[in-house]
């Protein structure tokens, strides 16, 4: 098929996904605005290689189908990655399509400055930074969808980029997700980060999930047959519905709880979907509740009533766990269907329902969002100008020259933003450019603006830059370099006194120093040396005080020798070398295999630079990883294994719980004997009838260190066989 053809086939199944939503003359204000993102669009590509066009055309499709969100949004984008390299001006863009198309172009505009990567804000700061620089929530839910087209098509984007982007998505963008609402989008992101930040769990998972599928079906059936006769009874009009926990979610219920797939107790859910008026809906899902415990014994402590006190984001709901047919925990959700399209379709689901106010600022600014959404009158502008600049006033986002994010307290200054920066850029710092305007180091910062800094080599920290700025950095910093610089002229003031006392031929002591500090009234002697060096004592009146009087007595001068500085080298070289492909050139680095998650030759792997060992090497499913990659992101390098022969071993460990067993150590050893590898250490102990080892072993590859899992789980009387990432 021709991009020409792809672009026809995705623009009618755009016009058939917007449906309802469009008005009289909607289609062809739409037609104008793919004719204009193609001309805009000619030639060029997204990161994972996808025509910007087609890109532009998928995120309008999310937005129409799956968010439910009308023409301005699906126009906005259509064109939200053009809107800088249109043929038309902004004036000739209003006459078009509105106003608001051309404010929420502009709303992201803004935002697609920020350099969510370098900046290692968790989900709840980039949220802030979003609504602070968004006068429209559709800006966010365009930035939310176009996150997700990135990540349906990660596999084509380049190796190095996978990972950075893959955590940026699990940590910010998925948590956005959840928090608008938009459940099935937050599942969906978080699947597809894991598989690639978790590649061998979520390809486990996702294997067992299909070899299971059909047994699962079939329990649903099995479930919901006397159910079915039972509501038909009542007279409810209803649906049910089957559905499997998402594969993320799956992987977190194995690591919390500490289980294999096969003990997860609650693989799917059975939702049921009532037609129900809206002033009957609360009692209708109440009364399902009851058919269905009547039916099947819940789990007391498993009962979630989100239909009386719905979540701040407005999804309602009632969950219950109930042990359904043979034995299997089942979860069952009960809800309306305007509570279903909520749930599917987040905010957009209130152009027909009425919002539902959460607690706290941001949620009340949310819930009034929905209402000027709705709304065509211009008290919603008025609303918004009114609320917005209250808002997080406790903070500012401001930007450095590359675009990277800073977040400060209010009311810092351009010398805080410098010192944030770094030290030495802070303490020589002159004066600074804010969005292209020539500003002093006072300038107190706005949110949005887009900072640089001016130095001179020649400029110090003052005494007086501490009356004005706010960060605890700035302030320990700019006391840091005052010290600094007086110990700086106390050394040299000390130096010149030394020279001129041998000069005139006397001795430098305890005594003669404390002979001028008790003449001078300082406090101590570097307050001495420090008045010598600016001037403030003439050498030569020093001389007099000295002579004055009788004689001196004579003192020992214990010579003053600095200790010899240790150096410390970092001499253990890495023994896999040869058999590590660091992507990224990264010079006079070495690495090493990190300890708390011992990576082994085929794992999936990923580089960490350090500030003081080089470069460790993680597995991706390491326990640290998640944190590392949200927070360091621009510290990770892509690390990938070389099929080099003779590789040297690497160290593994593995633990076993069985039933205790006579011999079950000897055949365990024997497996581990016919693999031909070492084994390092090994502990074993049986205790209540149950038995218990952990042991070390050294093996060439993952393919040896699985196999021997394998064949130890075939043993007699072994529960599970688990790889472990550290003692």
């Amino acid at each position: 098929m021709t991009e020409s053809q792809k672009i026809k086939s995705a623009y009618r199944n755009l016009l058939k996904l917007a449906g309802s939503t469009l008005g009289p003359g909607d289609a062809g204000k739409i037609r104008r605005a793919l004719e204009l993102a193609i001309e805009a669009c000619a030639g060029k590509s997204i990161l994972t290689g996808k025509p910007e066009i087609e890109h532009a055309l998928s995120v309008a499709s999310i937005v129409a189908g799956e968010m439910g969100l009308g023409t301005n949004t699906i126009i906005t984008a259509l064109l939200h990655d053009s809107y800088g390299s249109l043929s038309i001006t902004p004036q000739e863009l209003e006459k078009e399509f509105g106003i608001k198309v051309v404010e929420i172009l502009q709303g992201f505009n803004r935002i697609t400055g920020i350099d969510s990567t370098q900046a290692s804000y968790q989900s709840e700061n980039f949220r802030k930074l979003l609504l602070s620089l968004a006068d429209d929530v559709r800006v966010i839910l365009i930035k939310l969808v176009e996150r997700l087209d990135y990540m349906r098509d990660l596999d084509n984007a380049p190796e190095k980029d996978k990972l950075p982007i893959a955590s940026e998505t699990y940590f910010l963008y998925a948590p956005l997700a959840h928090r608008l609402g938009y459940y099935n989008i937050k599942s969906e992101m978080e699947d597809l980060a894991v598989k690639y930040l978790e590649p061998e769990q979520f390809s486990y998972v996702e294997g067992r999930l299909r070899q299971t599928a059909a047994s699962r079906n079939k329990l649903v059936r099995e479930f919901s047959a006397p159910l079915k006769d039972k509501l038909d009874s009542l007279g409810f009009k209803y649906e049910i519905k089957g559905r499997t926990k998402s594969i993320h979610s799956i992987m977190l219920k194995m690591k919390k709880q500490g289980v294999e797939f096969d003990e997860v107790y609650d693989l799917f859910a059975v939702r049921i979907i009532i037609d129900s008026e809206q002033e009957n809906e609360k009692a209708d899902c109440w009364r399902v509740y009851s058919v269905v415990t009547d039916l099947y014994q819940p789990n007391p402590s498993r009962l979630r009533d989100w239909i009386s006190v719905p979540k701040s984001n407005g999804y309602e709901s009632l969950h219950t766990t109930v042990v359904g047919p043979r034995g299997k925990w089942v979860e069952v959700q009960i809800r309306s269907s305007r509570m279903d399209e909520i749930a599917e379709k987040g905010l957009a689901a209130h152009y027909k329902y009425k919002g539902i106010k959460g607690e706290g600022g941001l949620d009340v600014w949310l819930g009034k969002m929905r209402d000027i959404l709705e709304s065509t009158e211009k008290e919603g502008d008025a609303f918004l100008d009114q609320v917005r600049p209250g808002l997080y006033t406790d903070e500012v986002f401001v930007f450095t020259p590359k675009g990277h994010l800073r977040q400060l307290p209010a009311g810092s200054t351009l010398l805080d933003f410098a010192f944030d920066i770094h030290t030495d850029v802070g303490a020589s710092c002159v004066g600074g450019k804010v969005n292209g305007r020539n500003v002093t180091l006072r300038y107190r910062l706005q949110n949005g603006d887009h900072v640089s800094v001016i130095r001179s080599k020649n400029q110090k920290p003052k005494q007086d830059w501490l009356s004005f700025v706010v960060t605890g950095k700035a302030k320990t910093k700019i006391r840091q370099a005052l010290g600094e610089e007086r110990i700086k002229s106390a050394a040299e003031g000390k130096e010149m006194l030394m020279r001129r006392l041998k000069n005139w031929k006397l001795n430098y002591n305890d005594h003669v120093i404390q002979k001028l500090i008790n003449h001078y009234e300082f406090k101590n002697a570097q307050d001495l040396y420090c008045s010598i060096e600016s001037g403030k004592l003439d050498l030569l009146e020093i001389k007099e005080v000295l002579l004055r009087g009788e004689k001196e007595e004579a003192a020992n001068v214990m010579p003053l020798v600095p200790a010899p500085e240790k150096e410390s080298r970092d001499t253990d070289a890495s023994v896999y070398s040869d058999f590590l492909v660091i992507e990224e050139k990264v010079d006079g680095l070495g690495y090493k295999l990190a300890k708390c998650c011992n990576p082994v030759f085929g794992d999936s792997i990923f580089g960490f630079v350090t500030i003081s060992e080089g470069i460790k090497i993680h597995r991706t499913s390491c326990p640290n990883a998640h944190n590392m990659m949200s927070r360091y992101s621009y510290r990770i390098v892509t690390a990938r294994w070389t099929k080099a022969r003779g590789a040297p071993t690497f160290n593994a460990l593995i633990k076993v719980s069985g039933i205790e067993d006579i011999g079950i150590g000897n055949k365990i050893a024997d497996v581990i004997a016919g693999y031909n590898v070492t084994v390092r250490s090994f502990s074993y102990k049986v205790e209540d009838g149950m038995s218990e080892g952990m042991f070390s072993i050294m093996v060439p590859n993952n393919d040896v260190l699985y196999g021997i899992i394998r064949k130890i789980q075939g043993i007699k009387g072994i529960l599970k066989v688990s790889r472990q990432t550290s003692e």
